[in-house]
């Protein structure tokens, strides 16, 4: 504050005209030494005031000032402890009834600015800190599928964790550090899953069982022998696996589903461990995982124990050949088309799209005819295949075997592929986009399985599909029933008795096209390819 001699008016009232600005020590002259004194003593008592205050106030702020009054008063710093304001009986009741009281609680102890800014840090790495790292909060969701509506076969569930994991396969257990106990658990804190991509009763109790353990604190799990940087995927590949169709419907396509948006970063972990398996399929698990896969049913392997921040147990599914968009299975709405481009590039498989037909280019449409040796032959395959070259066609006879990518590539090389109903028709994975699928399907009310099986798939993989029944007359079954048995009659009949009849009875038939029936079906493919 200043004095009254700085505050007077540079121009009186009611004088006319400038002034000359006043000198400091005239000013002073003319002032009595009784009022100067005064003045000065007023002056003196304001000034020492404004430096008690500001005193205060950078006492206040400065975190020099605020650690040293801290260590006279030998407490620790305000960040390392958590003081509890007293509330009053008002507020006690509003926490009562679960209320929020936060406006009603005041601190009367202003924060330090080293407080300030700690919490400040505090809040911003707690947002920015990635969910992946060492803070990840202990977390397990299980996805129970069930059965969808007009499909038979039920899905496995599937768990996802997040935290401390460890897996030992000695024991056939993750551990799951799980403070909060929660979860879907038992009794006992376990979860226990059979990780084969078929809810299959007949076959499940063969599917080694891997067992999910919740334990409070990490003394309480083996200690981490080997600890990985990317997350766990554990599967197995029991089942029906070595049919081609079961290989893909059962393992592959689930693998994709589940890991695909990993881009190779997972650790793939296989029970039921088959070496020839794996090294049967070893280019689509390159392509699937950068890592090589553990076995985890290895005897040798001691008490090693594998540590992950994720994990997965079991594989999403959809349907069989189908990947549909669903919230939980799906989330990333991948495809067919999707598997399809996996194949390509895992198998350097170079034709995303068959070749082009016309006058011009002269080239004629190739067409690969699978035969079958065991059941459901084609028993005039040599017919219809003469056929498909008088029509046009430039016709490949070959039976699919172990040599997945050899087989893979004569199918990629092809604008056509023609089957009898069968895990050969499986192989339309590897066909060019737009290319022509013709399923020849055996009598006995098959046309379900022919459309769920194959039909739909390939129309999801945007092939072009067309199907040809056989009648009464192109089956063997009419050399072993007579035509007013049940099969001809009320094929139906064998389907409710279940898999086991329909497998004795439709499944073991072989088939003879009549060729001029068939014939129309054949121009039909010409001209899908040509659309």
């Amino acid at each position: 504050m200043s004095s009254t001699a700085y505050t007077r008016p540079s121009k009186p009232p009611g004088t006319a005209g400038e002034r000359r600005p006043p000198r400091l020590a005239k000013e002073l002259g003319r002032i009595e030494p009784k009022k100067l004194g005064i003045g000065l003593v007023a002056g003196c008592c304001l000034a020492l005031l404004t430096y008690i205050s500001f005193a205060r106030l950078f006492a206040i702020y400065s975190p020099v000032f605020e650690s040293t009054s801290l260590v006279m008063k030998n407490a620790p710093p305000a960040a390392l402890t958590q003081q509890n304001p007293v509330l009053t009986d008002q507020q006690q009741t509003k926490i009562e009834e679960g209320k929020d009281v936060s406006e009603d609680v005041t601190d009367t102890k202003e924060p330090s600015f080293a407080e300030a800014t700690q919490k400040n840090e505090e809040k911003k790495e707690t947002v920015t800190k990635p969910s992946s790292g060492e803070t990840d909060e202990a977390t397990i969701t299980c996805d129970e599928n069930g059965v969808d509506e007009g499909f038979p076969y039920a899905r496995p569930p599937v768990c996802e964790l997040t935290g401390d994991i460890r897996i030992s396969p000695k024991d056939k257990t993750m551990f799951f550090v799980n403070p909060s106990g929660a979860g879907p658990f038992n009794d006992n804190g376990e979860k226990k899953i059979r990780p084969y991509a078929r809810k299959d009763d007949f076959l499940l109790p063969g599917v080694v069982e891997v067992t999910i353990k919740s334990v409070p604190s990490p003394a309480a799990a083996p200690a981490c022998t080997r600890t990985h940087d990317v997350p766990a995927v554990v599967f197995s590949v029991a089942g029906y696996t070595d049919n081609f169709f079961h290989d893909n419907t059962d393992v592959m396509i689930p693998l994709f589903l589940t890991t695909a948006h990993l881009a190779g970063e997972v650790q793939l972990l296989i029970t039921n461990f088959k070496p020839w398996w794996v090294h049967k399929y070893t280019p689509l698990l390159k392509k699937i995982s950068n890592y090589e896969v553990i076995n985890f049913d290895d005897k040798d392997g001691g008490d090693v124990v594998h540590c992950f921040r994720r994990g997965g147990l079991g594989l999403y599914r959809d349907r069989d050949l189908i990947i549909s968009p669903h919230p939980t299975r799906n989330p990333r709405n991948y495809t067919m088309v999707d598997y399809n481009r996996f194949l390509r590039r895992a198998f350097g498989l170079p034709r995303d799209t068959p070749a082009v037909l016309g006058d011009k280019t002269g080239a004629r449409p190739r067409m690969l005819l699978i035969e079958r040796k065991g059941t459901r032959k084609l028993l005039n395959l040599h017919d219809v295949a003469a056929l498909c070259e008088e029509l046009g066609f430039a016709v490949t006879v070959a039976e699919a075997g172990a040599d997945v990518r050899g087989f893979a590539e004569k199918v990629n090389a092809a604008d056509v592929l023609l089957a009898v109903h069968g895990a050969g028709l499986t192989n339309q994975i590897f066909l060019p986009t737009g290319a022509v699928l013709v399923q020849i399907v055996p009598w006995g009310k098959m046309d379900w399985m022919a459309t769920n099986f194959y039909g739909q798939p390939a129309r999801d993989m945007r092939l072009r599909y067309v199907e040809y029944y056989v009648s009464e007359e192109e089956t063997t079954l009419k050399d072993k029933y007579p035509r007013d048995h049940y099969v001809f009659k009320d094929p139906m009949a064998i389907h409710a008795q279940g898999w086991f009849a329909l497998a004795e009875i439709v499944m073991k038939q072989d088939v003879k096209v009549n060729v001029t029936r068939f014939k129309p079906f054949l121009l039909k493919a010409l001209d899908e390819l040509q659309e």
